[in-house]
């Protein structure tokens, strides 16, 4: 009974590896960062503000119509979802790691 419970979960980890690749995979697709308005003389302008180690860089974008903005906005919300996703998926694979170890190591 041990090696069939064993053999589930060594397959669900496997499973969760390839899952948490191919999360990666697509976060790196998406542009990072978030985008800013900012209202200069009566205009509206946006730039791509992202984090490099202790500073922000704003990546000028100009004036986007708002089907832009929505895009953006959207791969922003996409992006977050496979963070959360990922972050749940860490987990997982920390604690069917653990759990196939017992007392010898994967």
């Amino acid at each position: 009974m041990k090696g069939l419970i064993k053999g589930v979960l060594a397959e669900e980890l496997g499973n969760s590896l390839r899952m948490k690749k191919r999360f990666t995979e697509e976060l790196d697709k998406l542009p990072k960062g978030c985008l800013a308005r900012k209202k200069i003389k009566g205009h509206y302008y946006f730039y791509l503000v992202q984090r490099r180690k202790d500073k922000f860089l704003y990546n000028y974008k100009g004036k986007l119509s708002s089907d832009e903005v929505k895009t953006y906005k959207s791969l922003q919300l996409k992006r977050a979802n496979y963070r959360k996703s990922l972050s749940k998926l860490n987990k997982q694979v920390k604690f069917l790691r653990s759990t196939l170890r017992g007392k010898q190591p994967v």
